[in-house]
């Protein structure tokens, strides 16, 4: 159902964003590969020598608007249609408040709120015209309760939430559907943390967020999957 789609991934370097990639590659999609390093280009590489020739991709600082709508514009002459846009990038700290700084506090919202705003509006004018288009943010299940030492990102993802609701409502007229994956706890780089560390072999793993992506993404045209909650078995969490 997805293949000769195209799809936008942010945050596509490594890790969750990666594996998205991946996924969705294997679907047959051409793909615009969105990060803010240069390791983007390796990624966008592997892919290619894994027989996806059908991709492009964007060292891009996703909070920028100008930058992110010219990558839009680039996406769209390359490949005449955006039908997925996946909000993947994001970053996190854990630290009291009274040790966050502005600047940390500023910066994760950049990222992880405003970077989906700009990402999300950039699509939204070519994704109306043609009548049909999916947005999936990847969120987090502290968007649904909070926790210690996360104010931050647990606001960020709070705000995602808020947003990803209140467009959902603003597009759904143009065939547009806007949904959010809210995993727990993923082995993955977030915090600087080491993927495939010992201690996190029981989380979840890329290609499980990926899967739900996937599933998302290529649900009949008729259907609106607005949330997908995801935990590790091991995860003990809030009921909220």
């Amino acid at each position: 159902m997805l293949k000769n789609q195209t799809a936008i991934v942010t945050g596509a370097s490594r890790g969750i964003g990666k594996e998205i990639a991946i996924q969705l590659s294997n679907q047959g999609m051409n793909l615009a590969l969105v990060g803010s390093s240069d390791e983007i280009f390796q990624t966008a590489k592997e892919l290619a020598e894994a027989g996806n020739q059908n991709i492009k991709a964007f060292q891009v600082d996703i909070a920028n608007e100008e930058q992110v709508t010219e990558m839009v514009k680039e996406t769209i002459s390359a490949f005449q249609s955006i039908d997925v846009l996946v909000n993947n990038a994001g970053i996190g700290f854990f630290k009291t408040v009274d040790e966050t700084s502005l600047d940390e506090w500023k910066k994760v919202f950049e990222v992880n709120v405003q970077g989906v705003f700009v990402a999300s509006k950039a699509v939204l004018s070519h994704m109306k015209k043609r009548k049909a288009g999916t947005i999936i943010t990847i969120s987090s299940d502290v968007g649904r309760y909070t926790i210690a030492n996360g104010s931050a990102y647990t606001a960020t993802k709070y705000a995602v939430q808020g947003f990803s609701g209140s467009l959902a409502q603003e597009v759904r007229e143009y065939g547009i559907r806007v949904g959010t994956i809210n995993p727990g706890m993923v082995d993955s780089y977030f915090n600087n943390g080491v993927q495939g560390a010992e201690e996190k072999k029981d989380w979840l793993k890329g290609k499980d967020i990926a899967d739900a992506v996937v599933y998302m993404a290529s649900a009949p045209k008729h259907m609106i999957i607005d949330e997908i909650v995801v935990h590790p078995l091991v995860q003990q969490y809030p009921i909220s």
